[in-house]
């Protein structure tokens, strides 16, 4: 995978949050503007994260494993059937996530908000 740096990285990108920490939310949020995306969300739940992905044209995705008790695998499913890539962002390691996500792109909580970025950039 190709790893972009700098602020025009993700210019015009459309990327979707999907977290329930608020301040962590906020933080990618920032970050991810500051480098030129287009944020959608933050989605806190999976039906914010459904009427995101259903209302909105996105490009990649970051999703939080465990939305206040809700997985969201289903909405990670559904960002595949569209092609959309995703990286999960989570405090689980990769041996507690369904084997089918174990070999996604993923980072450990916490994480440094520029290591997603880069992910980002390098997702297209």
């Amino acid at each position: 995978m190709l790893f972009r740096f700098g602020p025009e990285d993700l210019h015009g990108v459309r990327i979707l949050i999907v977290e329930d920490e608020a301040y962590l939310a906020a933080d990618l949020a920032e970050a991810l503007r500051a480098r030129g995306a287009i944020v959608i969300g933050p989605a806190a739940t999976l039906e914010e994260a459904y009427r995101a992905v259903a209302t909105h044209w996105i490009d990649r995705a970051v999703l939080d494993v465990n939305l206040a008790g809700e997985m969201s695998f289903p909405i990670a499913e559904r960002l595949e059937a569209a092609g959309i890539p995703y990286v999960i962002a989570t405090g689980y390691a990769a041996d507690a996530l369904p084997e089918r996500f174990r070999g996604k792109p993923r980072l450990e909580k916490p994480y440094r908000t520029e290591a997603l970025a880069a992910m980002m950039a390098g997702a297209g």
